[in-house]
């Protein structure tokens, strides 16, 4: 017994350094999105859809054909991949606009706006419910991000004067809302289904409305792009970047949840403070940082008590389960129960 129990909390300590080093190869794909998206918005180049499309063809190229050689069909329709392909299409486009307008420091830290989002709309869409603890540690992530918006408006101008921080904050805020639905369609479909066919299906739909949307709104601005082998490598390291993403996401949304993920997330604004700071040469207004360790403080209250409101899902789910059972199972279950009664009672008798 003991050796056994020390061979389970071993598993569990690797399976939670694993789950570790995903969650930080995801932040860090995070911290690379945004800083070649940061980097391409000052060279002077608009094209967040054309980015995506480079990011949505290498998913397709590489996870399309591992789903033909199964040969097996879609465990889901193929019109709802359809839908959130739509809508992670906007979201993705609203966060790369971003960068046009803001910082990259503000962009990756309001991404956390997607917790409160998901909350809302599992409350409302799936029933779930949340406790107390939850809804403060999501109430101090909403009073850290007001204080990134509150840097913002404060930021110096003479920074760069192109920038309108405010209206960046806004598209990024505005492009959680569509990664709320995303992510929790994805969660869903990564947990009772399989894992390719979904990265699979969100490459190939992404990039289906990804080129009808080019050609409807960003073909001027895609003609107007000097393809140097500069901007060939920035594009490049997007798409690389974003496909890590999409890659190892499922794998951390299915060994630990959303809660671990987003903490791991908050290491990619460490990585855009360190950008902003040495790349950019920047100062970083003192409010960021407080901001950012109020968030931080949310996110973690957050996950304490996040497993309470999992395990007792679970468990209504098991005790639901327990007792739907079949008219057949419920007959023959009374039939050897009172098989049972007679088989004591003769036992009794014979005692006496």
């Amino acid at each position: 017994m003991v050796l056994r129990f020390m061979e389970d909390k071993r598993k569990d300590v690797w399976g939670l350094l694993l789950v570790l080093l995903l969650g930080q190869l995801v932040a860090f794909s995070m911290a690379v999105s945004s800083f070649t998206s940061s980097l391409i918005a000052t060279l002077g180049v608009d094209a967040p859809l054309t980015q995506s499309f480079f990011a949505y063809l290498l998913l397709t190229l590489v996870y399309v054909p591992i789903l033909f050689h199964r040969r097996q069909k879609l465990k889901i329709p193929w019109y709802w991949y359809l839908a959130l392909a739509f809508i992670d299409v906007q979201g993705n486009y609203l966060v790369v606009k971003a960068y046009q307008y803001s910082y990259i420091t503000s962009v990756t830290l309001l991404d956390c706006w997607t917790v409160v989002w998901v909350i809302v709309l599992t409350w409302y869409a799936l029933g779930t419910r949340y406790s107390f603890w939850q809804f403060v540690g999501a109430g101090t992530c909403v009073a850290g991000l007001a204080l990134v918006l509150l840097s913002d408006s404060k930021s110096a101008d003479a920074q760069d004067p192109s920038k309108i921080p405010l209206l960046g904050d806004a598209l990024v805020i505005a492009g959680t809302v569509f990664f709320a639905f995303s992510n929790v369609g994805e969660e869903y479909c990564v947990k009772k289904k399989d894992r390719v066919e979904v990265v699979a299906m969100f490459g190939l739909f992404g990039l289906l409305v990804s080129i009808i949307q080019i050609f409807m709104f960003e073909r001027k601005n895609l003609d107007a792009i000097a393809w140097s082998p500069k901007m060939i490598c920035l594009f490049a390291g997007f798409a690389v970047a974003i496909f890590m993403f999409y890659t190892i996401t499922p794998f951390v949304l299915k060994m630990s949840g959303s809660t671990l993920f987003n903490l791991s997330l908050l290491t990619s604004d460490m990585w855009a403070v360190a950008i902003r700071v040495l790349f950019y040469h920047q100062q970083i207004n003192w409010l960021y940082y407080t901001a950012f360790a109020v968030v931080a403080i949310g996110l973690i209250i957050y996950s304490l008590n996040d497993h309470s409101s999992d395990n007792g899902t679970t468990a209504s789910t098991e005790a639901a389960a327990q007792y739907q059972q079949l008219p057949s199972e419920d007959n023959s279950t009374e039939k050897g129960s009172n098989g049972s009664q007679e088989r004591k009672q003769q036992e009794e008798v014979h005692i006496c």
